[in-house]
């Protein structure tokens, strides 16, 4: 499943007037395709992975979901915070998508079984979220976004609350099950390692309001691991993306403009499942 961005305008009012979020985003991302989005603090990547899952609307422009069956993706989620339910246990937590669409028990019981086992949780299904590490909480995540069989996964800072050696860990699950499924995946980072590690190119952001400086290819080889990490087309790689970042970064540290436009729109609504 193709998603084509084009014109992305996002406009929030706020006790100071209008703040531009995002100046007219276009992107297309491939079927199938592992893309990155990296851009500094308050450039709008979540207000865009916002709307791109339909939780937002812009304010000009819009997204298109191009595949040979339908023209409206059916999505998933995975958020920073893993944002399970705590009175249901792994495996009650997985199925959520299937059971609200109202499949068969027996049918989403055996998914849940096998994304569980995918992400290496099978032995946890019958705890409670309170009972898990975060790095677990969030393979939790994963599963429960897989199991609901989307076209499009979008991913918003999937790792940015774990430590370090979670992370690494994580992120090689993650490529792990990518290369197995190969569904279309978007992540939003501010890490440069962990989006040249996991992405096959990655669009650069503008400090606010947001536009698309540069969409980068990664050149790397896959299979990746954390040896891939000291591969000169790896370093070359982060090196050409901080080289587009850095003057960003800067602006967006010195600009007068609010701090983070992405706290300056409505609260997010509250989920417990995937979209």
């Amino acid at each position: 499943m193709r998603v084509v961005i084009h014109g992305l305008t996002k406009e929030f009012v706020t006790g100071k007037g209008k703040v531009r979020a995002l100046a007219g985003v276009d992107l297309e991302v491939r079927d199938q395709e592992f893309f990155g989005i990296i851009g500094p603090t308050g450039c709008g990547k979540t207000t865009l992975l916002n709307i791109v899952a339909g939780m937002d609307k812009p304010t000009r422009g819009g997204v298109e979901f191009v595949g040979e069956k339908r023209t409206q993706a059916l999505v998933s989620m995975v958020f920073q915070d893993a944002a399970l339910m705590p009175w249901r246990t792994v495996g009650r937590n997985v199925p959520l998508g299937p059971e609200f669409r109202k499949e068969s028990v027996p049918a989403y019981k055996r998914m849940t079984q096998f994304f569980l086992e995918m992400v290496r949780m099978l032995d946890f299904s019958g705890a409670h979220p309170h009972e898990l590490s975060g790095g677990m909480k969030q393979k939790v995540a994963i599963a429960r976004a897989l199991a609901n069989d989307p076209e499009v996964i979008l991913m918003d800072e999937p790792f940015a609350n774990l430590d370090a050696q979670t992370r690494l860990l994580l992120r090689e699950e993650l490529l792990r099950i990518w290369e197995k499924h190969r569904k279309t995946i978007i992540l939003v980072t501010h890490n440069l390692e962990e989006a040249v590690m996991l992405c096959d190119r990655i669009a650069v952001m503008s400090a606010a309001p947001g536009v698309v400086k540069a969409v980068i290819p990664v050149d790397v080889r896959r299979p990746r691991t954390f040896k891939s990490m000291s591969d000169p087309d790896f370093i070359r790689c982060l090196e050409k993306i901080w080289d587009l970042l850095r003057h960003e970064v800067d602006r967006a540290m010195t600009q007068n403009h609010p701090s983070g436009v992405e706290q300056a729109a409505p609260e997010r609504r509250k989920t417990f499942f995937d979209w």
